[in-house]
């Protein structure tokens, strides 16, 4: 879409049924309708207390919790398809590959912080929501997709954590 068309998007826009206009209105009119999409929904789960689990053996236990090897981390990012899902900051997997001489050390030294900490920076954490038109010619808040874009390096550590987990997840199931 052009950029003079997504301009004047959001200057006019429907929102159930109501023609709204001017930058900030429809700016207003977007965060409202979207923001419900996102808040959170509490309900009352079952509790599991009673229930038997089968348990992993102290080997797979090992396996879980030693620390991430570099082989680990690039496998995690290779794995990742080089030029789909950049992050908030444009960065796609093909940008890390072609330099993972320059980045490694700084991935390693990421996921050392995650492994001794047991947490992520806010930084690292953070997804933005973008808007991704589904028509060539939006009228209404839903011919718009949300969708959420996450950082690479959140990807590759939760890539690397479904990798172990695939090894031992037969033995609890």
């Amino acid at each position: 879409m052009s950029s003079r068309r997504q301009h004047n998007a959001l200057r006019l826009l429907q929102v159930n049924g109501v023609q709204v206009e001017g930058v900030q209105n429809v700016r207003e009119a977007v965060f409202h309708h979207f923001s419900s999409h996102y808040k959170a929904t509490y309900w009352v789960q079952p509790g599991v207390e009673d229930l038997s689990f089968c348990r992993l053996s102290v080997a797979e236990l090992g396996t879980l919790v030693c620390p991430f090897t570099l082989e680990e981390v690039k496998q995690a990012i290779w794995d990742c398809d080089s030029y789909k899902s950049p992050g908030p900051d444009g960065i796609n997997f093909g940008f890390i590959k072609q330099f993972w001489p320059e980045l490694k050390d700084d991935f390693m030294r990421f996921v050392v912080e995650f492994h001794r900490n047991g947490k992520l920076t806010k930084e690292v954490n953070a997804t933005f929501i973008a808007l991704i038109l589904k028509v060539e010619s939006p009228q209404r808040l839903n011919d718009f997709q949300p969708i959420s874009l996450v950082g690479c390096m959140y990807k590759v550590l939760v890539k690397m954590l479904a990798n172990r987990l695939c090894v031992v997840i037969g033995s609890v199931v």
